[in-house]
């Protein structure tokens, strides 16, 4: 190995071992917070809202060594992959640090001590969190994106975590007379806990571009299409969004009050231009809260959707779409000109919607 090579290694060398260090540090803030938390513990508290000056001066250290890295090396293809990435990681470590001072400055706002139930879940999501997080930082400290890919398949989990625990405040809400104060407190004790997750996934997604050169891919979106019966504008809208946009999304459709089978216009139309359809028959919808959680947006396309909904997930977006002549307009057009019309308002309302979703030009 040249000299300069050797001086490159040791510098690289240095910006892991001081990442590893801060990395330790916001974990032990984070064990620390959700400890003061539940034990009430003031000092505790203190010491992590104190704690966080030294991490936000290591972050900056270590972006200054990246950038010195930069100046002095000229790296090229993997080690400046590596110093990019972890200039990147470093704005992940540094919310994450300030999610931990969130957490205790809460905990000392507390007017009394946190329901058991929820003391325990909220030690089990700190847990969780902090195992993640760790995992997230070994694999980016051995430079593996196998290990980035398995710890990023942990995040995954939160979702389902995270509602469990807001459930169990909303009951805890409805049984006590506890304050507004403080319910609001622990509701953002739980999302801070909850917003870990996706910094450790996207230190898991820095890990893997800075060892593969593998971007994050765009994110495909989950769309579900509902009128009453799934015969008629759900079917056509699924079907015109997975023709122009199989690579952006997930296209469904379904109908709360199902028929028995589609309309026969329909079926000409799709045929007629070359449109698949997501199934032969009406599909039911049961708009239950797991149902719809796994949608990132729900279309309307028909009013009477949302009262059946007894609760919104809250990562699910519903938006309601008017397509189409209205009943009066098309009492006096034919079946196929409905459809033709129908047609024509989906195509714009979806493409509209695909690029709010994906920026210009989705495919």
């Amino acid at each position: 190995m040249s000299h300069y090579e050797e001086r490159l290694q040791s510098d690289l060398d240095e910006i892991r071992s001081r990442v590893r260090k801060l990395g330790a540090g916001v974990n032990a803030a984070i064990e620390n917070a959700a400890n003061a938390l539940i034990r009430r513990d003031g000092d505790l508290a203190a010491s992590v809202i104190l704690g966080d000056l030294p991490i936000n001066r290591g972050t900056r250290e270590v972006d200054r060594l990246c950038h010195l890295v930069v100046a002095r090396h000229l790296p090229s293809a993997g080690n400046l992959r590596f110093v990019s990435s972890t200039m990147r990681l470093m704005v992940a470590l540094e919310r994450v640090g300030d999610y931990a001072v969130t957490i205790a400055r809460e905990a000392v706002q507390l007017s009394a001590d946190a329901p058991e139930r929820l003391r325990r879940d909220i030690e089990a999501m700190a847990d969780r969190s902090r195992a993640t997080l760790r995992q997230s930082l070994q694999a980016y400290d051995e430079g593996s994106a196998d290990l980035a890919r398995g710890a990023k398949s942990l995040t995954g989990e939160k979702r389902s975590a995270f509602h469990g625990v807001f459930t169990d405040l909303l009951d805890e809400a409805e049984r006590s007379d506890r304050s507004m104060k403080d319910l609001f407190a622990l509701l953002i004790v739980i999302n801070r806990l909850e917003r870990i997750g996706d910094q450790a996934k996207n230190i898991c997604e820095e890990t893997i571009f800075a060892a593969t050169g593998e971007t994050k891919a765009p994110k495909v979106y989950r769309v579900l299409f509902v009128d009453r019966t799934n015969t008629l504008k759900s079917v056509m809208a699924a079907a015109i969004a997975k023709r122009a946009y199989a690579n952006s999304g997930s296209f469904e459709s379904a109908g709360w009050q199902p028929g028995s089978e589609r309309e026969a216009a329909v079926t000409a139309f799709l045929d007629q231009h070359g449109l698949a359809s997501d199934a032969d028959a009406p599909r039911e919808l049961v708009p239950t809260h797991e149902v719809l959680n796994d949608y990132h947006v729900v279309v309307a396309l028909e009013d009477g959707l949302i009262p059946r909904i007894a609760e919104i997930p809250f990562h699910t977006v519903i938006v309601h779409w008017e397509v189409g002549p209205g009943p009066a307009a098309a009492a006096d057009l034919t079946a196929a000109d409905v459809v033709t019309a129908v047609h024509r308002d989906l195509t714009v309302r979806i493409r509209d919607l695909m690029e709010t979703l994906r920026g210009p030009e989705p495919a």
